[in-house]
């Protein structure tokens, strides 16, 4: 995660600075990496439930280790291309692709029941920690020793993953392999993620989350941080808010076991209403900070919640495909979000789209918490 969590900047000054691209270079590159994660996150589910999920995650990351020491290299040479850009990041997606389900899937295997929402803590707080760190090292490698290294640097870091991934053993149960139909496996999967009621209903909200909340929040507010608040430095701010409340988020989830731990995350996530809001006045950096470390802080806790109860509620044998259908489910029309932001800004008004925003996120989260089948999920003892 810390290497991965360096490449953003690297990569952004690669394509800028070292190949002289332009913005829609940059967002070739991006989307190579996006593309391939969602066209081959059901593909990696599959699999994941077919194989040892660690040896699924061991290639996964050998295959990044091979594409980013590689960009690298061609990088610090000065022999890159942009299609070189292009091919690495997406066969770093189609890691990304693999390695993902079987984490998710692979946890229950290697912790006791009651330990679950911990495990699932420390991983979403090792991602919010480094979230916070990893961009302040990608921007000191970019200055110092060049992009290049930064690759390099990721490329190790997955290296030394797939060592910690070799030397582990899960019970005998979790390596049975069955060599049965490629399409069945697909079908069974959805299958069993449609017979979850509970995550349909919270899926669905996540795929109007995205593009009605979460897109605003990063279009518009550095927008609004330029144009109101004095520039960058204000949304630098707000950003390592953001990351703040998330950690802190992590932190209560180590130790906060409510009997309803989906009732009690959608009422949590209900917060990221504060940021918009303030966002929309527009109130003063330190108080939109504030909103965003409270709305960061109510999301990590919900997404710690709704991992652990899918890990208890679904069969272990059928997690990685379930999990794989939730992310594509939840997030598929992200980017939809991010391109139609600006035009709605434009139609109706920045603040007014962020206000609209916010009403959104609390009548629906109020509304899934009053779900029977989201009502019904108790905690495991």
């Amino acid at each position: 995660m810390l290497g991965s969590s360096i490449v953003p900047v690297a990569l952004a000054f690669a394509v800028l600075d070292d190949l002289h691209g332009s913005a829609t270079d940059l967002g070739l590159v991006l989307g190579a990496r996006w593309l391939s994660l969602m066209t081959l996150t059901l593909v990696g589910g599959v699999w994941a439930d077919r194989l040892p999920r660690h040896v699924v995650m061991l290639s996964a990351d050998l295959l990044r280790t091979a594409s980013q020491a590689t960009l690298g290299i061609l990088l610090i040479s000065g022999d890159a291309k942009l299609w070189h850009l292009i091919l690495s990041q997406a066969i770093a997606g189609t890691g990304d692709a693999f390695f993902n389900p079987a984490s998710t899937g692979i946890v229950p295997h290697v912790v006791p029941p009651a330990r679950l929402q911990q495990a699932n803590a420390l991983l979403s707080l090792t991602s919010s920690g480094t979230g916070v760190i990893g961009p302040a090292i990608g921007g000191t490698l970019v200055a110092t020793a060049g992009a290049g290294w930064a690759f390099v640097g990721d490329g190790a870091s997955f290296l030394v993953s797939a060592a910690f991934l070799a030397g582990l053993h899960l019970p005998r149960a979790a390596e049975k392999i069955e060599a049965t139909n490629f399409l069945a496996d697909l079908r069974d999967g959805w299958r069993e993620f449609r017979s979850q009621t509970w995550m349909l209903a919270i899926d669905a909200w996540a795929v109007l989350a995205n593009m009605i909340v979460l897109a605003p929040f990063y279009v518009l507010g550095p927008v609004v941080a330029k144009r109101d608040l004095g520039g960058a430095g204000a949304w630098a701010a707000i950003a390592a808010a953001f990351g703040g409340g998330a950690v802190l988020g992590d932190l209560a989830a180590l130790v906060f076991k409510p009997r309803r731990p989906l009732v009690v995350g959608c009422v949590a996530v209900s917060a990221f209403a504060a940021p918009l809001v303030l966002l929309a006045i527009p109130a003063p950096t330190p108080a939109i900070a504030a909103g965003a470390l409270l709305a960061a802080f109510g999301l990590n806790l919900f997404n710690t919640f709704f991992v652990t109860t899918m890990q208890e509620q679904v069969p272990p044998a059928a997690l990685s495909r379930v999990t794989s259908y939730d992310w594509v489910a939840s997030v598929a029309f992200l980017p939809l979000g991010f391109a139609l932001t600006g035009p709605l800004a434009d139609l109706v008004g920045g603040p007014e789209l962020l206000y609209a925003a916010a009403v959104f996120q609390v009548l629906a989260s109020v509304l899934l918490a009053s779900l029977p089948s989201v009502r019904a999920i108790r905690r495991k003892e």
